[in-house]
Parts: C-alpha cells; structure tokens; sequence
C-alpha cells in the first residue's frame, strides 16, 4: 500500500528507522510512534518507499 500523502511517507521512514535500530524510539513523535508500534517491518517498508513527486503535503 503505498503512502497517500508526503507527511505519512515521512513518518514511516522515521518508524522503519527506529524498528531497524536506527534511530533509538525515544525520538519518535506522533504518528511516527504509532506506526512503529503497529505496523510490521514489510508495511513500513511499502509506505516509505512510496516516490514523493506526485504526493499531497498532507492527507485532506
């Protein structure tokens, strides 16, 4: 599924970098925590690697 606005692309990233261990979870906030709390590692993939050309900033 691919991420349907720049915003969700970005926190998806920031939660599949703290589920690799790459960024310590402490710095996540708001729906970045969420996702990483809820989402396998595979459904964060799917959603950051979405390409941001054509994307909304925000999800109306």
């Amino acid at each position: 599924m691919p991420a349907q606005s720049k915003a969700q692309q970005k926190a998806a990233g920031a939660a599949l970098a703290a589920k690799r261990g790459e960024i310590p979870k402490s710095q996540l906030k708001g729906a970045a925590r969420d996702m990483e709390k809820s989402m396998t590692e595979t459904e964060l993939e799917d959603l950051a690697e979405t390409k941001r050309e054509n994307l909304p900033k925000r999800k109306s």
